[in-house]
């Protein structure tokens, strides 16, 4: 089992930056692909970002491109998500995720452990 908490969400407005955090604990972190998603009310999870095992491959949604940064610790057991330029459109439940493998991947069911969420509200 993997164990993922994820922090660091709150109110930004529009143009502001949040740093989110998700911390692992439980079996092996470094061998995994982590990603992080995002569901607003009535919508369905999306997918924002996820980075492979040794970090050297990072992949992001459209929208979230040149905005956001994925990045890993593995000495640390943490995966951060640094959102830049925040748009009211942002403003969602932001979940982190772990494969049982290391390459990333763009789809949640690919994804084995998640997180209970963090929330992200971007005022305008």
């Amino acid at each position: 089992q993997v164990q993922l908490v994820e922090s660091g969400g709150g109110l930004v407005q529009a143009g502001g930056s949040l740093r989110l955090s998700c911390a692992a604990s439980g079996r092996t972190f470094s061998g995994r692909a982590m990603g992080w998603f995002r569901q607003a009310p009535g919508k369905e999870r999306e997918f924002v970002a996820a980075i492979n095992w040794s970090a050297s491959n990072t992949y992001y949604a459209d929208s979230v491109l040149g905005r956001f940064t994925i990045s890993r610790d593995n000495a640390k057991n943490m995966v951060y998500l640094q959102m830049n330029s925040l748009k009211p459109e942002d403003t969602a439940e932001y979940y982190c995720a772990a494969r049982n493998v290391g390459d990333s991947s763009y789809y949640s069911q690919n994804y084995a452990y998640w997180g209970q969420g963090t929330q992200v509200t971007v005022s305008s």
